[in-house]
């Protein structure tokens, strides 16, 4: 925390250098920010006894997990030694709420070292507002709703590439709780040869990629790339869909959604309060949702939805995700943090 108000404030990220396989939401946040508010990438050496004035995380788990067991073990102790820098230091952490919690779950030890990372949290940034704090965040904290950036300045210069028609296609990690075993499914039932689906991602274990691959195996409308895309195959699949789906058992954030959008291409997703909320945000026929377990209608519906669209010219409304806002919002949540006084809080935070 600075005293000076006229110091620039320095946001250590929770994140490493952007890599090629780096979310383009996290690899933009340090340019975008203003000139008084510097973010630095992470690393446990500036993390333990470097000098910043606020700790930005996004998924704590992160900085606890390793592949091993012993590196596990360092990676928590280390995790333990910089929750007690930050309290010594009284270096307030704001933390975006991607998820209420991880995905997959971790062991005792994380538990016990998220929940204090929770009782740390100074301000929760939550990306919709239908998110909420953790019951383990401290009561004095606050929370302000910024939305997630859309993508179309990361793939202003990718190639653009003109839908197929009937092309469905599921991008990203593939896991289980992500759904694309539902999705084969679904489409398998589908009685329509002109129809094909595009499963686009690495999987997260051997034995998932080898039940992906045993499922599609039977349809031959249905094409894999199991494996990493970089951004320039990544928007050529999506350009090629008519429809993205993301099957996933419950949609809180989804920076796939966004990405999809961002290229112009409609998506089907869980129904929800986040559903609602995008489709009402982007326009008639974009967002089309589904309950349940997903069913070949839902398929056909959202084919039907796209249809209806001109995807040639046609751009869903993601204004309120433009970068400037989202960066502004940013700097002014950790000014905030870093000089208590003299700087409130954005519009929308909450107590």
């Amino acid at each position: 925390m600075t005293t000076d108000p006229t110091a620039p404030v320095t946001v250590l990220e929770s994140f490493p250098a952007p890599r090629r396989t780096t979310n383009p939401y996290l690899a933009r946040l340090p340019a975008e920010l203003p000139p008084d508010v510097r973010a630095v990438t992470f690393s446990w050496r500036t993390a333990l006894v470097g000098r910043y004035d606020v700790f930005h995380v996004h998924w704590p788990e992160k900085l606890m997990r390793a592949s091993t067991r012993p590196r596990t073990l360092v990676k928590q102790l280390a995790a333990a030694a910089l929750l007690a820098r930050l309290a010594l230091t009284r270096t307030p952490v704001v933390r975006t709420l991607h998820n209420t919690d991880p995905h997959e779950p971790g062991g005792r030890v994380e538990r016990l070292l998220l929940r204090a990372v929770d009782r740390r949290t100074a301000t929760w940034i939550m990306l919709t507002p239908d998110t909420v704090r953790p019951a383990t965040a401290s009561p004095g904290s606050t929370a302000v709703t910024i939305p997630h950036p859309h993508y179309r300045d990361w793939y202003a210069t990718a190639a653009r590439t003109a839908p197929r028609p009937g092309r469905l296609l599921y991008f990203g990690l593939v896991r289980p709780y992500k759904g694309v075993e539902d999705l084969l499914a679904a489409f398998a039932d589908v009685d329509d040869d002109d129809l094909t689906l595009h499963v686009v991602g690495s999987p997260e274990s051997p034995a998932l990629r080898d039940a992906i691959a045993a499922q599609a195996a039977t349809d031959a409308r249905v094409g894999l790339r199991l494996e990493y895309a970089d951004d320039d195959v990544l928007a050529a699949e999506v350009g090629a869909a008519q429809v993205v789906v993301l099957p996933y058992r419950r949609l809180q954030n989804s920076g796939a959604a966004l990405l999809a959008l961002s290229l112009d291409r409609p998506v089907l997703v869980p129904a929800g309060a986040t559903a609602t909320r995008l489709a009402a945000e982007t326009g008639p026929g974009w967002v089309t949702t589904f309950d349940g377990t997903l069913t070949p209608a839902d398929l056909m519906r959202a084919l039907d939805a796209a249809a209806a669209l001109d995807l040639g010219t046609a751009r869903p409304d993601l204004s309120t995700r433009d970068w400037p806002g989202v960066a502004a919002a940013h700097a002014a949540v950790f000014r905030a943090c870093a000089r208590p006084a003299p700087h409130p809080m954005p519009a929308g935070a909450a107590r």
